[in-house]
C-alpha cells in the first residue's frame, strides 16, 4: 500500500474501525478519525501518531448529513483529497423481535447505518470524481447476507448496504472508484465483549453455530478492509465478502 494515501474511518474510535485505523496507519496512510464519542476518535488518533502516520479526528453525528458532508470537507482541506473510505460507522439496535422495537428505535438504527452509509458514499465519491478515483469498503453483516432474529431493523440495514456496493461499482467503476463490502459475522469488539459477560449462554450458542466454533477479531478484518481498500485487490469491484468463520455458509 502506497505511502501518502488519504482515509476517512467513521466510527474510528472503537472496534472495527479502530483496528483498520490502526493498520493503514502502518503503511503511512493518512487518516480522518470519524467518531461520535471525542473521547473514543482521540484516542485512535494518538494511537495512529504513535505509529509515525498523520491523522486528525472529527467529531460527527453520521445520521446527519450536513456532519457528513464536514468531515469529508475537513478531510479534503487537511489533506486535499480522499483516496479511501472505509463506511463503517453503526448500531446493533435493541435485541428484540421486529414489531417490538419502537419506532423511534427503527429510525435511530437506519439513520445511523443507512441514511449515514449512503450520505457517506455521496459526499465522499463526489470528491474521488474529482481526483480521478478511489477506493471504498462498507461494512456490512451476516445479518445483511441471510436474515437474523432480533435484529430487523438493522439487517434490512445490512442488506441495504449490500445494494449500494454493487450499484457504486456498477456506476463509477469507469471513473476508477471500487466499492466493496465485508459481511463480519461476531466479531470480539469491545461492545461484544461486554455483551458476553452479561450473557454467557447466549454467547456460547452463537460460538456452537460457527463452523470454526470461536468469534473472529478485529484485526482479522482489518487485515481484510485494508486488502480491499488498497491498490492489490484492484480488479474486486462490486463484492462483498464474508468473512464470519463459515456461519453463512451452512
Amino acid at each position: 500500500m502506497s505511502q501518502n494515501k488519504v482515509a476517512i474511518v467513521t466510527g474510528g474510535g472503537s472496534g472495527l474501525g479502530q483496528a483498520v485505523a490502526l493498520k493503514l496507519a502502518d503503511s503511512g496512510v493518512s487518516i480522518t478519525v470519524v467518531d461520535i464519542s471525542e473521547k473514543a476518535g482521540i484516542e485512535t488518533v494518538r494511537l495512529i501518531e504513535d505509529k509515525g502516520a498523520s491523522a486528525i479526528f472529527v467529531q460527527a453525528d453520521v445520521s446527519k448529513a450536513e456532519d457528513v458532508k464536514n468531515y469529508v470537507d475537513i478531510t479534503v482541506g487537511e489533506f486535499g483529497t480522499i483516496d479511501m473510505f472505509y463506511n463503517n460507522a453503526g448500531i446493533s439496535g435493541p435485541g428484540v423481535k421486529f414489531v417490538n422495537n419502537t419506532i423511534e428505535q427503527i429510525q435511530q438504527v437506519v439513520g445511523i447505518n443507512l441514511l449515514g452509509a449512503l450520505y457517506g458514499i455521496k459526499y465522499v465519491t463526489e470528491v474521488m470524481l474529482e481526483n480521478g478515483g478511489g477506493s471504498i469498503v462498507n461494512t456490512s453483516s451476516t445479518a445483511g447476507v441471510v436474515g437474523q432474529a432480533t435484529v430487523g431493523t438493522y439487517s434490512a440495514t445490512k442488506h441495504g448496504i449490500v445494494g449500494i456496493t454493487k450499484t457504486i461499482a456498477a456506476e463509477y467503476a469507469e471513473q476508477g472508484i471500487r466499492c466493496n463490502a465485508v459481511a463480519p459475522g461476531t466479531i470480539e469488539t469491545p461492545m461484544v465483549k461486554e455483551y458476553r459477560e452479561k450473557n454467557p449462554e447466549n454467547v456460547k450458542e452463537v460460538v456452537e453455530a460457527i463452523p470454526q466454533k470461536r468469534l473472529g477479531n478485529p484485526e482479522e478484518v482489518a487485515e481484510l478492509v485494508a486488502f480491499l481498500l488498497g491498490d492489490t485487490a484492484n480488479y474486486i469491484n462490486g463484492t462483498v465478502v464474508s468473512i464470519d468463520g463459515g456461519f453463512t455458509s451452512i
